[in-house]
């Protein structure tokens, strides 16, 4: 009887299958019972979590911090009048010119004098009758021979005599207008053969030493500045002075909420001019601060901006922190304790309370990514 060739492969499958069976590992519930048995899937799992992620950190320190403050503004001169004319006439003489310096007392315009000479020696004239007439007065009183009250109609005479005189020389000297402080005559002047009514404008002058660098202070700042502060201010022009903070406004401003300060500074050479543009920069007392690059901020869930470390059990821990101020080689940040690992790269791929694996930058592990 011819066997068929599909009973022959059936008999040598089945007898393949035996032979593996009785000498391979067997697998129940995904667990090989074989020496070298792959792990089960818990076992896998396990593996997997104890496999900490890595993050590359820096040991912050605290250091003192000279903080300056940089307040924007302009400069104003000490003092900067308008000289008034106090009569009306025509200027027929001007001693000074635009530019000129000037002390106290110098002729700046000189007014047509007018009638106002004859007018004093008029009262001067009426002043000597009155004192005449009180000195007869007096003496015929003293003998009787006229009433007391036409020695106090003498008096009245005489004291309005005076009066008139001292008005008439007023008048005449109103006419020589002197300037009443020292300084720089500032352009526009009044024209020689202009009339100048009551109340217009000879010259100005302007007072520059001491120079005055005003600014504006935020209220947040404001109490950090005290009366005798040195400053540097430096001028939009190119010129550095230095000076001390002389006044600082007791009320803020209502619109802008901040508080004017000024700085006064030497000028005798008057190489700072009014209304220049000035930062003034004020040198805060020294505080604890850290200086970082601003490549490891980070913000957490609820949007703050901080830094995360490493603690000592070697969990992730969010610090918030305050920015203090710029330079070209970092950031100065407030708000962390005195010493700290901060997380410099992986940063923003670990939780809050995670555990990792620190490397130092001065190792040479490489950071997982």
């Amino acid at each position: 009887m011819r066997v068929k060739f599909s009973y022959i492969l059936a008999a040598g499958l089945a007898a393949g299958i035996g032979a593996w069976m009785y000498g391979g590992t067997t697998v129940i519930g995904g667990v090989g019972d074989g020496d070298d048995a792959a792990p089960s899937p818990a076992e896998r799992v396990s593996q997997q979590t104890s496999d900490v992620f890595r993050v590359q950190v820096q040991r912050l320190v605290a250091q003192d911090r000279n903080a300056v403050l940089e307040v924007r503004g302009r400069t104003e001169a000490e003092a900067k009048v308008e000289v008034r004319s106090a009569t009306s006439d025509n200027i027929v003489e001007r001693p000074a010119r635009e530019g000129a310096h000037v002390k106290a007392g110098d002729v700046l315009c000189i007014l047509d004098k007018g009638t106002r000479e004859a007018s004093v020696l008029e009262a001067k004239a009426t002043l000597a009758q009155a004192e005449l007439d009180h000195s007869a007065a007096t003496k015929l009183s003293t003998k009787g021979f006229t009433a007391q009250t036409s020695v106090a109609a003498a008096q009245a005479q005489l004291d309005a005599a005076k009066a008139r005189l001292e008005e008439a020389e007023r008048e005449l000297q109103r006419t020589v207008i002197k300037a009443p402080i020292g300084g720089v005559i500032e352009s526009p002047m009044a024209d020689i053969g202009t009339r100048i009514e009551t109340g217009g404008t000879c010259a100005t002058v302007v007072n520059s030493d001491p120079m005055i660098a005003i600014g504006q202070v935020s209220e947040l700042s404001i109490n950090q500045i005290s009366l005798d502060m040195p400053a540097e201010v430096r001028l939009v022009t190119g010129e550095t002075l230095d000076g001390k903070v002389r006044y600082i406004s007791p009320s803020a401003d209502p619109d802008t909420r901040t508080f004017r300060i000024e700085v006064e500074m030497p000028n005798p050479d008057g190489k700072a001019r009014d209304g220049v543009t000035a930062v003034t920069r004020l040198t805060l007392p020294a505080q604890k601060a850290h200086k970082i690059t601003p490549a490891i901020l980070t913000l957490n869930d609820v949007g703050q901006v901080g830094i995360r470390a490493v603690d000592e059990n070697n969990k992730t821990v969010f610090h918030p922190v305050k920015v203090l101020g710029g330079e070209e080689d970092g950031m100065w940040i407030g708000g962390l304790p005195e010493e700290v690992v901060a997380i410099t790269v992986g940063q923003e791929y670990v939780a809050d309370g995670e555990v990792v694996e620190p490397v130092f930058e001065t190792e040479t592990a490489e950071v997982s990514q």
